[in-house]
């Protein structure tokens, strides 16, 4: 039985396995490692450390389907919407531009029920705090090590994490990436931003007409969001939820100083544009080193094969683009790429 490794438990990643389990010929092991204690990537639904029933979206706030990707990846929206982990967004964003024919919706249980419900389909071993610092090769096999625990032999390796993180692995997969393959991955590059979630307690009101705000006159929030109210959740029981993201500028400028200190700007731009707001019963702020891709790949192939024999190859939206459909064409192009692989 052939073992594959996804490393990366984000879209791309939980999509593959999902996608590999539902295509593949013969059995397959499949394993999902993922370096945080939780699946989502930059998908991230977190919880109130007060109230478990409280939650937020700290990454990906809605999804947008375009007219194209309403034909081309149809299966995979009625498929979200037949189980209700899609649903339409309804709630109005103020500053939300919308084009011609496209359609929003939002995730009722949070973003990473997205992923959640791939990895449940894939029935793979999900093992976080798996951070891989090195790939080799050990006779027809990739061994793959990690930050503890001992390492692991695998035929079949689907790298998903930010490319930059794929250039810093060390070991063999340093000398089979050929000299124009590096430059083309070292041409990828992200937008960074920090994202600060606040978790109020039941019974609090947050007195504005709108779900979200895009936000243009701040140097450093860009959107606003009450999360239940995005969601159509009421929070009458639970308190509501509210999530910041700040500009790129001012995720560059302070990418490398404390997320306390971090908050502690955010808080003070925020009474400048929602001035009066209550303590929230808890925080939670977020360093989005790699936020959205500004430069994919070259000719954003969706994919990258790295080794034939064994397998090695790497996906997600560095290969494509930032949102929903770039990381199911990049899982589909893995998926086309590993055929005869599996």
């Amino acid at each position: 039985m052939a073992r594959v490794l996804i490393v990366g438990a984000g879209l791309t990643g939980s999509l593959c396995a999902a996608l590999l389990r539902k295509e593949a010929a013969g059995p397959l092991h499949l394993v999902v490692w993922d370096k945080a204690g939780d699946s989502g990537g930059r998908m991230t639904t977190t919880s109130s450390p007060q109230n478990p029933q409280s939650t937020i979206d700290l990454g990906a706030q809605y999804i947008t389907r375009t007219p194209h990707y309403a034909k081309k990846h149809h299966s995979f929206y009625d498929e979200l919407l037949a189980v209700g982990i899609l649903k339409p967004l309804t709630s109005p964003i103020e500053g939300m531009v919308v084009k011609d024919g496209d359609q929003n919706f939002v995730a009722p249980q949070g973003i990473s029920s997205i992923i959640k419900h791939y990895l449940k389909e894939s029935g793979a071993d999900i093992c976080f705090r798996q951070c891989v610092t090195q790939i080799n090769l050990r006779n027809d096999k990739w061994e793959v090590s990690k930050e503890t625990g001992s390492p692991e032999q695998f035929d079949i390796v689907v790298l998903t994490m930010p490319v930059p993180q794929i250039l810093q692995l060390q070991g063999d997969i340093a000398n089979v990436i050929s000299e124009c393959q590096r430059q083309q991955l070292e041409l990828v590059s992200y937008s960074s931003r920090y994202a600060l979630g606040l978790f109020y307690e039941a019974g609090t009101k947050i007195d504005v007409p709108w779900a979200g705000q895009y936000i243009t006159s701040n140097p450093c929030i860009r959107f606003i969001s009450i999360d239940n109210k995005k969601r159509n959740i009421a929070s009458s029981a639970i308190g509501p939820s509210l999530v910041i993201h700040t500009t790129v500028a001012f995720g560059v400028a302070h990418l490398e100083h404390s997320t306390e200190d971090v908050q502690e700007l955010i808080f003070q731009q925020l009474e400048n544009v929602l001035p009066g707001l209550p303590q929230p019963v808890a925080t939670k702020c977020q360093k989005w080193r790699h936020s959205q891709v500004t430069n994919a790949a070259a000719k954003r192939p969706g994919q990258m094969t790295l080794h034939l024999k064994p397998f090695l190859v790497c996906g997600g939206d560095g290969f494509t683009q930032s949102n929903f459909d770039g990381c199911i064409a990049s899982a589909l192009c893995v998926l086309e790429a590993l055929k005869n692989h599996i």
